[in-house]
């Protein structure tokens, strides 16, 4: 089963070296191959999480009014995300899909002769043999063995010829030359951290190879570093709580560090694959969020007016009805039960009642100079915020000014109650009282104490 998960990566890579006649160029094109098969994968990725962080001020408004409440808040979150039409598990699902081919990549640079080039282990072992026979192998320890392959595909291309002439007749058909050089360096040698310690400084031939292989890892995880903190800078993150925050900045700096490990212990294959695939990324990344940055502002552009239109729509019929209301002119629904009705008579000649002594109130202050306090626009009745704390009556003919005044208005009425209580018969500004007390004639004031 796994030969044949691999059989395709396994195609391609011979196909890229017989194509270059290099194998850090055919790792390099592996790379990009990967990256363009993968695009409209991580196209779905990456609109998905930038839709979800655009969902984000949203999200944490329905945290802060359902806290404590994690039941409701999952269901207005699901709600919330079924309107806005994004999944947040398929921004995690598709980042998975590199990692299986990383394994298979790896399986095929480790065993070159059976996984790429899909010869015999007849072969093989025939081919170890003989190299054995001319003294120029020996054969490893089972522990020591894992890249036994490379070492023998190497000799193979090394002595090319002896190895024709010394098998004729016994050479597997799938059999062929490759040169794991590249740059000077040998892509099938796993690098060395320790290399400076029994390296042979006199002679350039050997310490630049060495001291190319030992870079190679720690290139490799600064490119994956730049990638994180590329897609970080186009994509700001969200806000997070503490544990989320340094659990975040932990795995950016835990990743890199695993790079540097791994490529110290597989062949500089890997690390060369990693450094391509991570600049290819970049390239990726830059350009999807360039292009779903715009789909998504218009998107949002075209959600806002169809809000906007439905909002206006709501108000316009809104006022209608308080016009019609007003007038009288509402229709009554012959299905209302007697009781209803009843309650609604009651509650018309409560409002009248309630609106007389308004006026009287009304006439009075202003007889005593009491001015009364300024209503909002959004008042209806004795409800000071029955069209909302933040209505602002002008904010389609007028939209320049309309979200200034708007949080001006959310401002002044963020403590203030929602019921306009009217002052009392019996109570009066002190200031008021006293000016009139003032202005009164002795006359006055004898009569009063007359009556």
């Amino acid at each position: 089963m796994w030969s044949t998960i691999t059989k395709p990566f396994a195609w391609l890579m011979i196909k890229l070296y017989e194509l270059t006649g290099s194998y850090g160029w055919a790792i390099i094109l592996f790379a990009l191959a990967v990256n363009l098969i993968l695009t409209p994968f991580m196209a779905k990725s990456k609109k998905s999480m930038m839709r979800s962080t655009r969902l984000q001020p949203k999200i944490q408004e329905l945290q802060r009014r359902h806290e404590g409440n994690q039941q409701k808040l999952n269901a207005e979150m699901q709600k919330l995300y079924r309107e806005e039409g994004v999944n947040p598990m398929s921004g995690c699902l598709w980042s998975l899909i590199p990692f299986p081919i990383l394994i298979a990549l790896y399986s095929v640079i480790r065993q070159p002769l059976t996984k790429m080039m899909f010869v015999s282990s007849d072969f093989v072992t025939t081919l170890q043999n003989f190299f054995v026979e001319q003294g120029l192998y020996t054969v490893p320890t089972a522990r020591a063995s894992a890249y036994s392959e490379i070492a023998l595909t190497r000799l193979a291309h090394d002595n090319w010829d002896l190895v024709q002439s010394g098998l004729a007749g016994q050479i597997d058909p799938n059999f062929i030359d490759i040169d794991f050089s590249f740059l000077g360096l040998n892509l099938g040698d796993v690098p060395k951290w320790n290399f400076f310690m029994d390296t042979d400084w006199s002679s350039p031939s050997v310490w630049l190879p060495a001291l190319g292989l030992f870079l190679i890892p720690f290139l490799s995880a600064f490119l994956s570093w730049v990638s994180m903190k590329i897609s970080s800078a186009i994509n700001p993150p969200t806000a997070q709580n503490d544990q989320s925050a340094a659990t975040m900045k932990s795995m950016n700096l835990m990743m890199p560090l695993m790079s540097i490990w791994i490529c110290f212990v597989m062949p500089a294959a890997m690390g060369v694959y990693w450094i391509a695939n991570s600049v290819f990324g970049i390239i990726r990344d830059y350009i999807l969020t360039k292009i779903f940055k715009k789909q998504l502002d218009i998107e949002d552009a075209e959600k806002k007016a169809a809000r906007d239109a439905r909002e206006w729509e709501l108000e316009k019929q809104k006022e209608e009805t308080e016009r019609l209301r007003a007038e009288g002119k509402t229709e009554k629904n012959s299905n209302t039960s007697k009781k209803k009705i009843q309650a609604q008579d009651k509650q018309k000649s409560d409002e009248r009642k309630a609106a007389l002594e308004r006026a009287e109130r009304a006439e009075r202050r202003e007889r005593l100079g009491v001015k009364e306090a300024e209503k909002p626009a959004s008042q209806v009745g004795n409800r000071r915020y029955a069209r909302g704390r933040a209505y602002v009556p002008d904010r389609y003919s007028n939209p320049e000014a309309a979200e200034e005044a708007t949080m001006k208005a959310a401002l002044e009425s963020e403590d203030a109650e929602a019921i306009d209580e009217t002052v009392e018969d019996d109570v009066l500004i002190p200031e008021a009282a006293a000016d009139e007390t003032e202005t009164e004639t002795p006359e006055a004031a004898s009569d009063a104490e007359t009556e």
